[in-house]
Protein backbone atom coordinates (compact mmCIF):
# COMPACT_ATOMS: atom_id res chain seq x y z
CA UNK A 1 0.00 0.00 0.00
CA UNK A 2 2.78 2.42 0.94
CA UNK A 3 4.65 1.74 -2.32
CA UNK A 4 1.48 2.57 -4.28
CA UNK A 5 1.24 5.98 -2.60
CA UNK A 6 4.93 6.65 -3.30
CA UNK A 7 4.55 5.65 -6.98
CA UNK A 8 1.42 7.78 -7.44
CA UNK A 9 3.16 10.74 -5.80
CA UNK A 10 6.13 10.38 -8.13
CA UNK A 11 3.83 10.19 -11.19
CA UNK A 12 1.84 13.25 -10.11
CA UNK A 13 5.04 15.25 -9.57
CA UNK A 14 6.32 14.23 -13.02
CA UNK A 15 3.01 15.31 -14.55
CA UNK A 16 3.31 18.70 -12.83
CA UNK A 17 6.77 19.14 -14.41
CA UNK A 18 5.41 18.12 -17.83
CA UNK A 19 2.53 20.57 -17.44
CA UNK A 20 4.98 23.38 -16.66
CA UNK A 21 7.04 22.43 -19.71
CA UNK A 22 3.91 22.57 -21.90
CA UNK A 23 2.76 25.86 -20.38
CA UNK A 24 6.16 27.49 -20.89
CA UNK A 25 6.25 26.17 -24.46
CA UNK A 26 3.25 28.40 -25.17
CA UNK A 27 5.22 31.52 -24.25
CA UNK A 28 6.66 33.15 -27.35
CA UNK A 29 10.41 33.72 -27.00
CA UNK A 30 11.18 35.61 -30.20
CA UNK A 31 12.14 32.28 -31.69
CA UNK A 32 10.09 29.87 -33.81
CA UNK A 33 8.52 27.12 -31.74
CA UNK A 34 5.71 24.92 -33.08
CA UNK A 35 4.13 24.64 -29.62
CA UNK A 36 2.80 28.22 -29.86
CA UNK A 37 0.19 26.74 -32.23
CA UNK A 38 -0.93 24.01 -29.79
CA UNK A 39 -3.98 25.95 -28.61
CA UNK A 40 -5.03 27.19 -32.06
CA UNK A 41 -8.18 25.36 -33.14
CA UNK A 42 -9.52 25.42 -36.70
CA UNK A 43 -13.18 24.96 -37.54
CA UNK A 44 -12.86 21.92 -39.82
CA UNK A 45 -16.19 20.59 -41.09
CA UNK A 46 -17.91 21.95 -37.99
CA UNK A 47 -15.47 20.41 -35.50
CA UNK A 48 -12.67 22.33 -33.72
CA UNK A 49 -9.42 20.66 -34.83
CA UNK A 50 -5.84 21.49 -33.72
CA UNK A 51 -3.63 22.98 -36.46
CA UNK A 52 -0.99 20.29 -35.98
CA UNK A 53 -3.55 17.63 -37.02
CA UNK A 54 -4.40 19.49 -40.22
CA UNK A 55 -0.95 20.55 -41.41
CA UNK A 56 2.74 19.92 -41.10
CA UNK A 57 4.62 22.62 -39.22
CA UNK A 58 8.21 23.32 -40.18
CA UNK A 59 10.88 25.68 -38.81
CA UNK A 60 13.22 26.54 -41.69
CA UNK A 61 14.74 29.55 -39.87
CA UNK A 62 15.10 30.66 -36.24
CA UNK A 63 12.18 33.11 -36.47
CA UNK A 64 9.97 31.49 -39.12
CA UNK A 65 7.22 28.86 -38.89
CA UNK A 66 5.91 27.34 -42.12
CA UNK A 67 2.51 25.65 -42.00
CA UNK A 68 1.71 23.34 -44.92
CA UNK A 69 -1.91 22.13 -44.82
CA UNK A 70 -2.53 18.51 -45.81
CA UNK A 71 -5.71 19.68 -47.56
CA UNK A 72 -5.03 22.92 -49.50
CA UNK A 73 -8.72 23.91 -49.29
CA UNK A 74 -8.33 24.47 -45.52
CA UNK A 75 -5.67 27.17 -45.87
CA UNK A 76 -8.17 30.05 -45.40
CA UNK A 77 -9.69 28.41 -42.29
CA UNK A 78 -6.25 27.85 -40.74
CA UNK A 79 -5.24 31.44 -41.52
CA UNK A 80 -8.46 32.75 -39.95
CA UNK A 81 -7.95 30.62 -36.82
CA UNK A 82 -4.40 31.96 -36.39
CA UNK A 83 -5.59 35.57 -36.82
CA UNK A 84 -8.34 35.17 -34.20
CA UNK A 85 -6.07 33.33 -31.73
CA UNK A 86 -4.10 35.05 -28.97
CA UNK A 87 -0.62 34.34 -30.37
CA UNK A 88 -0.32 37.85 -31.78
CA UNK A 89 1.29 36.98 -35.12
CA UNK A 90 -0.22 37.87 -38.48
CA UNK A 91 -0.04 34.92 -40.91
CA UNK A 92 1.21 35.43 -44.47
CA UNK A 93 -0.01 33.05 -47.16
CA UNK A 94 0.84 32.42 -50.78
CA UNK A 95 -2.03 30.02 -51.43
CA UNK A 96 -0.11 26.82 -50.62
CA UNK A 97 1.65 27.51 -47.31
CA UNK A 98 1.22 29.87 -44.37
CA UNK A 99 4.26 31.65 -42.97
CA UNK A 100 4.44 33.03 -39.45
CA UNK A 101 7.34 35.42 -38.94
CA UNK A 102 8.07 35.61 -35.23
CA UNK A 103 8.83 39.25 -34.33
CA UNK A 104 11.86 40.14 -32.24
CA UNK A 105 10.89 40.85 -28.63
CA UNK A 106 11.59 44.18 -26.94
CA UNK A 107 13.66 44.20 -23.75
CA UNK A 108 10.61 45.24 -21.74
CA UNK A 109 8.51 42.41 -23.18
CA UNK A 110 11.27 39.90 -22.46
CA UNK A 111 11.28 40.96 -18.80
CA UNK A 112 7.47 40.68 -18.62
CA UNK A 113 7.64 37.17 -20.07
CA UNK A 114 10.40 36.23 -17.62
CA UNK A 115 8.08 37.30 -14.77
CA UNK A 116 5.32 35.17 -16.29
CA UNK A 117 7.73 32.20 -16.36
CA UNK A 118 8.49 32.73 -12.66
CA UNK A 119 4.76 32.88 -11.87
CA UNK A 120 4.05 29.65 -13.76
CA UNK A 121 6.98 27.95 -12.02
CA UNK A 122 5.68 29.11 -8.62
CA UNK A 123 2.21 27.73 -9.43
CA UNK A 124 3.80 24.39 -10.31
CA UNK A 125 5.77 24.40 -7.05
CA UNK A 126 2.51 24.96 -5.15
CA UNK A 127 1.04 21.97 -6.98
CA UNK A 128 4.08 19.87 -5.99
CA UNK A 129 3.74 20.90 -2.35
CA UNK A 130 0.02 20.00 -2.43
CA UNK A 131 0.92 16.57 -3.84
CA UNK A 132 3.45 16.16 -0.99
CA UNK A 133 0.84 17.13 1.61
CA UNK A 134 -1.70 14.65 0.18
CA UNK A 135 0.87 11.83 0.18
CA UNK A 136 1.93 12.52 3.77
CA UNK A 137 -1.74 12.68 4.85
CA UNK A 138 -2.28 9.31 3.20
CA UNK A 139 0.64 7.82 5.14
CA UNK A 140 -0.65 9.35 8.39
CA UNK A 141 -4.05 7.73 7.81
CA UNK A 142 -2.32 4.38 7.23
CA UNK A 143 -0.36 4.81 10.45
CA UNK A 144 -3.51 5.70 12.37
CA UNK A 145 -5.24 2.61 10.94
CA UNK A 146 -2.30 0.48 12.06
CA UNK A 147 -1.21 -0.47 8.52
CA UNK A 148 2.27 1.00 8.97
CA UNK A 149 4.44 1.76 11.99
CA UNK A 150 5.51 5.17 13.25
CA UNK A 151 9.03 4.47 11.94
CA UNK A 152 7.60 3.61 8.51
CA UNK A 153 5.70 6.90 8.59
CA UNK A 154 8.85 8.87 9.38
CA UNK A 155 10.76 7.05 6.65
CA UNK A 156 7.96 7.66 4.14
CA UNK A 157 7.81 11.36 5.04
CA UNK A 158 11.57 11.60 4.44
CA UNK A 159 11.22 9.84 1.05
CA UNK A 160 8.30 12.08 0.05
CA UNK A 161 10.33 15.15 1.01
CA UNK A 162 13.22 13.91 -1.14
CA UNK A 163 10.83 13.43 -4.10
CA UNK A 164 9.50 16.96 -3.50
CA UNK A 165 12.99 18.46 -3.40
CA UNK A 166 13.95 16.67 -6.63
CA UNK A 167 10.73 17.79 -8.36
CA UNK A 168 11.24 21.42 -7.31
CA UNK A 169 14.84 21.30 -8.61
CA UNK A 170 13.46 19.99 -11.92
CA UNK A 171 10.88 22.83 -12.06
CA UNK A 172 13.60 25.39 -11.32
CA UNK A 173 15.74 23.98 -14.14
CA UNK A 174 12.82 24.10 -16.61
CA UNK A 175 12.02 27.70 -15.64
CA UNK A 176 15.69 28.74 -15.78
CA UNK A 177 16.04 27.30 -19.29
CA UNK A 178 12.98 29.22 -20.49
CA UNK A 179 14.15 32.45 -18.81
CA UNK A 180 17.56 32.08 -20.45
CA UNK A 181 15.85 31.53 -23.82
CA UNK A 182 13.74 34.66 -23.28
CA UNK A 183 16.49 36.96 -22.11
CA UNK A 184 19.17 36.13 -24.68
CA UNK A 185 19.09 38.56 -27.57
Amino acid sequence: MADVVMQETKEKMNKAAEALQRELGQIRAGRANASILDRVMVNYYGAPTPVNQMASIGIPEARLLVITPFDKSTIKEIEKAIQTSDIGITPQTDGTVIRLVIPQLTEERRKELAKEVKKEAENSKIAIRNIRRDAIDSYKRQEKAGDITEDDLRSAEKDIQQLTDDAIKQLDAIAADKEKELLEV
